[in-house]
């Protein structure tokens, strides 16, 4: 008489495919951080905005400072690159503006500048840019700058 052996085989159990619960803000964690650029010089603007976006950023520009208070406040970026001499609204009463407002003074801001003194770093710095970049730039160091202020603002 021939006896059947006990089956030690694992049955396969096909897993559920119901989409219970989505994951909350999915999408939000995969966007590309936004980077407002304000420079006069279309040529720095267009640069500037080129290599963020190579390096994953979402840039928008701006050619003067009004233009960009107004882009703030509309398009909330996640940091703003200024440059300092510009007509009109100059990058230094751009940045003064942004951190006197409570709904503004959490953006970081990098200030751009051909001026090279100190005392020029100093004011930049003191009406609240948290990093001064001087003209002309390495376009690896402007990337280096904003991914480390990005991550100090938990971007």
């Amino acid at each position: 008489m021939v006896v059947a052996a006990a089956s030690n085989v694992p049955t396969f159990t096909l897993p559920s495919l119901s989409l219970g619960a989505p994951v909350p803000d999915w999408a939000t964690d995969l966007a590309e951080p936004t980077i407002l650029v304000a420079d006069d010089d279309e040529t720095v603007r267009d640069l500037v905005a080129f290599k963020l976006g190579a390096a994953g950023y979402h840039a928008i520009t701006a050619e003067d400072g009004s233009t960009a208070l107004d882009m703030v406040h509309r398009e909330q970026p996640d940091m703003v690159i200024l440059d300092v001499m510009m007509p009109g609204l100059d990058g230094l009463s751009v940045c003064y503006e942004l951190h006197s407002s409570s709904a503004t003074s959490q953006i970081p801001v990098l200030m751009l500048s051909g001026r090279d003194r100190q005392v020029d770093i100093d004011l930049g710095l003191t009406v609240g840019a948290d990093d001064y970049l001087i003209k002309p730039f390495s376009p690896a160091e402007l990337i280096r700058r904003v991914r480390w202020l990005l991550l100090a603002n938990g971007e």
